[in-house]
């Protein structure tokens, strides 16, 4: 029987992986699964949010586009956990570096997410919900990094409600505070997760230093981050 929402519709007989890999821009999860994936099949395109079904060393493994924001990815994960049987979310995406400490094209690993954005207000508690990662998650990608010779920062990143940010010093502030890497998306995902006991993690590779202006142009972001994709199909794998 298939299931289907206002966001994602699967053929008849269909279902998604335990774990699905998510990137923010459709066109990489395309790139994702014609790439690295056996038999990549799209199985959801509604509104142009691009889901393939694959296999990835004969184990499966979905990849499914997120759009860009916590609104965005809300949505799509809420959806994958709680109505799809979805049990691990890997975000793949790009980051803009803060820490002193991060180069461009390094790939990070959110343990935490601190954020600017009110997505918690939704759950009701009086105070300040901590969103986190999946231990397990972060675990197996860290032995991933390791296996596959990669470097794997891990700290916390900060996702941002702001794109266009007129305060200069606004991203420093958060990088006093520990944040390696400023995104839109993880902290969202974390408390999704955390409300449906799922897990989740974010994986980011550093595209730009807002501090200096260096960057990588929109191709790159979109086809040559392949470390990163190497780690979160590695970790997956170690879930399944």
């Amino acid at each position: 029987m298939s299931v289907s929402t206002p966001h994602i519709n699967l053929p008849e007989g269909v279902s998604f992986a335990k774990t699905v890999l998510m990137p923010g821009d459709p066109l990489r999860a395309k790139m994702i699964a014609e790439t690295f994936l056996e038999n990549p099949e799209l199985i959801n395109n509604v509104r142009g949010i691009h889901g393939y079904n694959g296999t990835y060393k004969d184990y499966k493994v979905s990849v499914m586009a997120s759009g860009m924001g916590m609104p965005s990815i809300g949505i799509y994960s809420y959806e994958l956990y709680n109505f799809f049987g979805v049990e691990n979310i890997i975000r793949v995406g790009s980051a803009g570096g803060i820490s002193p400490d991060v180069k461009l094209r390094d790939i990070v690993a959110g343990i935490g997410a601190n954020t600017n954005s009110s997505f918690a207000s939704q759950y009701g508690v009086t105070g300040t919900i901590a969103p986190t990662c999946s231990y397990e998650l972060l675990t197996a990608a860290k032995d991933s990094a390791e296996a596959s010779g990669l470097s794997l920062k891990i700290g916390n990143l900060f996702s941002s409600d702001t794109f266009y940010d007129d305060d200069p010093d606004s991203l420093s502030k958060w990088g006093k505070v520990g944040s390696l890497a400023v995104e839109m998306e993880a902290a969202a995902l974390y408390m999704t997760a955390m409300k449906a006991g799922k897990r989740a993690l974010a994986i980011c590779t550093i595209s730009d230093i807002p501090a200096t202006g260096e960057g990588c142009s929109a191709e790159e972001r979109q086809n040559t981050f392949t470390d990163m994709i190497k780690i979160a199909l590695e970790t997956a794998i170690r879930m399944d």
